[in-house]
């Protein structure tokens, strides 16, 4: 653990009054922002490491500013632009005809009460996952980075290197999704008789600098699991499958990968995820514990300073009020005797919240909070929440309103509830990046926790007229539009709400297909055998790392292993290299008597970099698309030859990676 910084003593700057209005004022921003990419692409970016670089400028400009001041304004930020999550649920109540636009309350409570739950169980988790455990943490430790470059510590070698990176990242993305000239994946599609084999590798320089944080044990982990889904289920399954719509072969094997092999992978997810929570049972039991240790009012060191427990006791008795309030007002107007479900809901959203805050966390150390499959917690929420419903109205508890009209209120109450485990799952995976980024600086905790828990305030404020404002000018495929003569062609896809809306739907009117399900489990338990096998002998498989390989797009996967094999290279030719010539030789200082900078942090400042510089990109061409309504506005692609995209892209990508080894070894 890394000792507390000098910096942190009452008298330094931290939760600021003007840090909490920024912070509100980036979140609206990164908010709107990510629900608008996840609507339209299914994807969302990591806001902590844009708000960090804002909250800098922003600040320093102001007048002095602090490095931990700044880390607050970043956690603030970055939990409202995480709660936006929820815009793969909340859409499907629209999509199944329950609403009609997004009711303020319901909508901005739904959430809020979800996330203070993701931030009150970080606590006891942030011990067990953060303080006692070896996980890299990519974008945590990448805006720890970022904020000792900028701040009062930070040299400007660092400094330089972070700017180089973003500057690099920034203009290759642009290139990518703003100008498109060139591609952003590189696709490549074989077929041997009926089998179809596709490989893909997606051309980001973010990913690229978080596969190099991750380190090699995740991401070659993560390239199992690739491998297991394309160069094995996918072409096991498109030879033995029929293709009735005569799709062509890339997009017949996307296909099959979307709507077969991932629910594998949501399976071993599943059983991963349990095994995760079996392992972590020690230390997540010492940190709660701690917590309620010091009912004395015993000191605490401020570098290990929660919020306190009758705090914490509090605000989650807050909560589940609120979600109860809220459950049963969305069930009365329809339903009678509806409090057996609704004390049912609830005590799911309690209890599983905490379960996957915790397999999501550990993901998020892995993998990154970007990188972090939420889709399959949810996936797995949704059939675990339909599967207690069921089991309620076989013991007569549930209202016989429930079931009636093929149990269309059955799916819009499955809906309603995972909109608010997607919250809790949200916070709790961006969460724990933020205060491991706060064990790095030396913040404080419980300052860390007030403003995560400001942050889902805000947020939660802005996703409902953000939704509303979206649906109104777009609509949903899928889902009946706004208003009449609005073009369906322009609606916005919404990946992730169809889908949870035809899972949820499907267990109930029990057309849901279990066989992937079935064999993610088994994948998921052979996994954990082979991992503990592999530990006799000083090795690790992380099981959880190979089932979100399957479960995420291989453009995904495969860059993010580049990344870990580059950064393992690299920093095997800095170990050789920094071996003293002989066994006296002290190479720790130089001839001034200062120490120097270690040569890897130079790797993963412009890795930092790279993350930064996509994301702030990422931000304005979300905002430009949302203000102009179309996603290609500054396409120049159209002036290319087909291919041309590609090709560049392939070599621009290769040329960087050079370039990063290149700074990274120069002495």
């Amino acid at each position: 653990m890394t000792a507390p910084s000098p910096l942190q003593t009452p008298s330094v700057r931290e939760l600021t009054v003007r840090g909490l209005i920024l912070g509100a004022l980036i979140t609206i921003v990164f908010t709107a922002s990510n629900v608008y990419l996840g609507l339209r692409i299914g994807l969302t970016f990591a806001s902590s490491i844009p708000a960090a670089v804002i909250s800098m400028a922003v600040l320093r400009a102001l007048g002095r500013s602090t490095l931990l001041e700044n880390n607050m304004v970043q956690s603030q930020a970055s939990a409202a632009g995480t709660l936006s999550c929820v815009f793969a649920t909340f859409p499907g109540l629209i999509m199944t005809g329950f609403w009609h636009s997004f009711p303020f309350w319901q909508t901005a409570g739904l959430s809020l009460a979800g996330g203070i739950a993701g931030v009150l169980f970080t606590i006891p988790l942030r011990r067990a996952l953060v303080t006692e455990s070896a996980l890299p943490y990519p974008e945590g430790v990448a805006a720890a980075e970022i904020l000792r470059a900028g701040g009062e510590t930070g040299n400007s070698k660092s400094l330089s290197a972070l700017i180089g990176g973003s500057v690099v990242a920034g203009v290759f993305s642009f290139a990518c999704s703003g100008l498109q000239i060139l591609a952003d994946t590189v696709s490549i599609t074989g077929s041997v008789g009926a089998a179809v084999f596709r490989f893909s590798g997606g051309l980001s320089l973010a990913l690229l600098g978080a596969g190099y944080l991750v380190g090699l044990a995740g991401g070659l982990a993560m390239l199992l699991g690739c491998v297991l889904a394309w160069g094995l289920g996918v072409p096991w399954l498109t030879a033995h499958m029929p293709n009735p719509e005569h799709l062509d072969a890339a997009s017949f094997a996307n296909a099959i990968w979307l709507h077969k092999v991932r629910f594998i992978g949501a399976g071993a997810i599943a059983i991963s995820s349990l095994w995760t929570l079996v392992e972590l049972m020690g230390p997540v039991l010492r940190g709660l514990s701690s917590v309620f240790r010091n009912r004395s009012g015993a000191l605490v060191p401020d570098a290990d300073r929660d919020l306190s427990p009758r705090t914490m006791m509090a605000l989650l008795a807050v909560t589940v009020l609120l979600l109860g309030g809220l459950f049963a007002a969305f069930l009365a107007p329809m339903a009678h005797g509806i409090w057996p479900a609704v004390c049912a809901a609830v005590l799911f959203c309690v209890v599983f919240g905490f379960v996957m805050a915790a397999a999501c966390g550990y993901m998020a150390g892995i993998v990154g909070s970007s990188s972090s499959p939420i889709s399959g917690i949810i996936i797995i929420a949704a059939v675990l929440c339909a599967l207690m419903i069921l089991g309620l109205e076989s013991l007569g508890l549930m209202p016989a309103e429930m079931m009636a009209e093929g149990q269309t209120l059955a799916t819009g109450f499955t809906i309603l509830l995972l909109s608010a485990i997607t919250a809790t799952v949200a916070i709790s995976n961006d969460n724990l990046q933020d205060l491991k980024t706060g064990q790095l600086v030396g913040a404080s905790p419980w300052k860390q926790e007030v403003a995560l828990i400001a942050g889902c305030v805000v947020g939660a404020a802005v996703i409902p007229p953000v939704l509303n404002l979206l649906y109104q000018a777009y609509g949903f495929a899928g889902a009946p539009m706004p208003r009449p003569g609005m073009d369906p062609t322009h609606a916005l896809a919404a990946p992730q709400p169809a889908l949870i809306a035809m899972i949820a739907k499907g267990i109930f009117t029990q057309s849901l297909d279990w066989s992937m399900l079935s064999i993610g489990f088994g994948l998921g338990a052979v996994l954990i055998g082979l991992d503990l096998l592999l530990r006799r002998r000083q090795l690790s498989l992380p099981p959880l790392g190979v089932a979100v390989g399957i479960y995420l797009p291989a453009s995904v996967s495969v860059t993010l292993a580049v990344g870990a094999v580059l950064g393992w290279v690299l920093n095997s030719a800095l170990k050789k290299r920094r071996a003293p010539a002989t066994p006296t030789e002290d190479t720790r200082h130089q001839p001034d008597g200062t120490a120097p900078e270690h040569d890897a942090s130079i790797g993963t400042m412009l890795a930092s970099g790279f993350i930064v510089g996509e994301s702030l990109i990422g931000v304005a061409l979300a905002v430009l698309s949302g203000a102009l309504g179309k996603d290609n506005a500054l396409s120049l692609a159209t002036f290319l030859p087909a291919g041309t995209p590609a090709i560049l892209g392939l070599v621009a990508f290769c040329a960087v990676c050079f370039w990063f080894s290149r700074k990274v070894l120069q002495k």
